[in-house]
């Protein structure tokens, strides 16, 4: 059975622009299929920091409006009430099984997310978002999220101009569309 509200956890390096940028776009697309989720986000940097000027520029080209928007630093007790995690990075993912090793089967970069997804096919009705986890994550090992890959990693812009930021929301934009698709359908 699904459950009544479901809860997501976003996270990056500092908060300051991939995850609070995929995390609007998630809210947005969620919110147009009248779904009962709760979308967060978070990160491995100090709390209370605005979204990069560059973030918050891009993100209202679409629409989104990241102006209030304060980094959260990630600890556990966000990560122990969250029903998904999705992490920008590999690294990321390591640093949230080290802080609740029971995070695992419920934490994913964003990417291996969608692609072992859609490799597995789309939660069914009446699918659990854990149980579409479980089965999307079946024969997954801890060790393929060593080192850092293209195949996973969301580039950070933090440091970039607003071409990186650009081609990041772009980037975002179809990674979370796709993962709307397969652990929302309909």
């Amino acid at each position: 059975m699904v459950a009544a509200v479901e809860r997501i956890l976003v996270i990056c390096s500092a908060n300051r622009c991939r995850s609070p940028f995929a995390a609007a776009l998630l809210r947005e697309q969620l919110a147009d299929r009248n779904r009962g989720t709760l979308v967060a986000s978070a990160g491995f940097g100090d709390a209370g920091v605005p979204a990069t000027s560059a973030t918050v520029e891009v993100a209202g080209t679409l629409g989104l409006d990241l102006t209030e928007h304060r980094s959260r630093a990630v600890d556990p007790a966000l990560l122990v009430r969250a029903d998904l995690i999705l992490a920008m990075e590999r690294y990321h993912v390591r640093e949230v099984v080290v802080q609740d090793p029971d995070a695992w089967d419920r934490t994913f970069t964003l990417k291996e997310l969608v692609r072992r997804g859609e490799a597995t096919g789309a939660r069914g009705a009446g699918e659990g978002l854990g149980d579409w986890c479980a089965r999307v994550g079946t024969g997954r090992e801890r060790g393929e999220l060593l080192g850092a890959s293209v195949t996973d990693d969301v580039a950070d812009p933090t440091s970039g101009g607003a071409a990186e930021h650009e081609r990041t929301a772009e980037e975002l934009q179809d990674l979370v569309t796709r993962l709307v698709g397969l652990a929302w359908p309909g």
